[in-house]
């Protein structure tokens, strides 16, 4: 683990939100979401990667967020939640097709930037400096 991973991976995550915030802007509700879960991903990544845990693939960071940071008490059940929601809507706006409204894509992106915001002082309380 090296902090200047961390910051990569939180700087990758603060700028998926702010992109996912002007998509939205521009009303592509589906790319507004996939860029916030593309935030919640790279944030999630960051936090594990700060406890010696690498995961490459989607699911796999979904499930070790949850068996490492949720399910010891450094994140609330509705992280893991929030995260796994975002992956599903992600999913189905990239490859199935479905269009989000605008309501469900203000809803990730405040879950997105709930999500970044703890990890961010999770990871500030670790001594990492971002």
């Amino acid at each position: 683990m090296s902090d200047a991973e961390i910051a990569s991976l939180m700087d990758r995550a603060r700028r998926s939100l702010r992109s996912a915030r002007n998509i939205l802007d521009d009303g592509d509700h589906d790319f507004a979401v996939s860029r916030a879960y593309f935030a919640m991903f790279y944030a999630g990544s960051a936090a594990l990667l700060a406890q010696g845990i690498k995961r490459s693939k989607h699911a796999g960071v979904i499930a070790a967020f949850g068996q490492y940071l949720v399910k010891t008490g450094t994140f609330s059940l509705e992280y893991q939640t929030a995260l796994q929601a975002a992956f599903n809507s992600r999913g189905a706006g990239d490859y199935g097709g479905v269009f989000p409204d605008r309501e469900e894509a203000e809803r990730r992106l405040e879950q997105a930037d709930k999500f970044v915001d703890a990890v961010l002082g999770h990871l500030r309380s670790e001594g990492i400096s971002l």
